[in-house]
């Protein structure tokens, strides 16, 4: 079979980084929120013994 070539021109836009400040401080609170739960689960459980 003939193999056919799609020659086609994309733009490649750059997007503003600053658009991603808000996701990292979502991580930030995820990752927060999780070591927050760890830990009081951890002292939770010492304090059962």
């Amino acid at each position: 079979m003939a193999k056919v070539e799609m020659k086609t021109k994309h733009k490649t836009e750059v997007e503003d980084s600053s658009s991603l400040k808000g996701t990292l401080v979502s991580v930030f609170f995820v990752g927060i929120f999780i070591i927050v739960t760890w830990v009081g689960v951890y002292y939770l459980y010492n304090n059962r013994f």
